[in-house]
């Protein structure tokens, strides 16, 4: 979505680098997603599934 909308950005991290993050962010699977530190998203989900989460947890 990022590559899509100039709005958004998205940053990917190796846990195993950034241990504090891991624990900051309570990571406990991958991909583990993040959106405006509000909503978290664990594991994989198909584009239209991921944003009506994050639109329903956002409302």
């Amino acid at each position: 979505m990022a590559f899509e909308n100039a709005h958004i950005t998205a940053s990917a991290v190796a846990a195993v680098e950034y241990p504090d993050l891991v624990r900051q962010y309570r990571v406990t699977g991958v991909p583990k997603t993040v959106v405006n530190e509000r909503v978290e998203i664990l594991g994989a989900e198909p584009e239209a599934s991921f944003v009506a989460h994050v639109l329903e947890s956002i409302a």
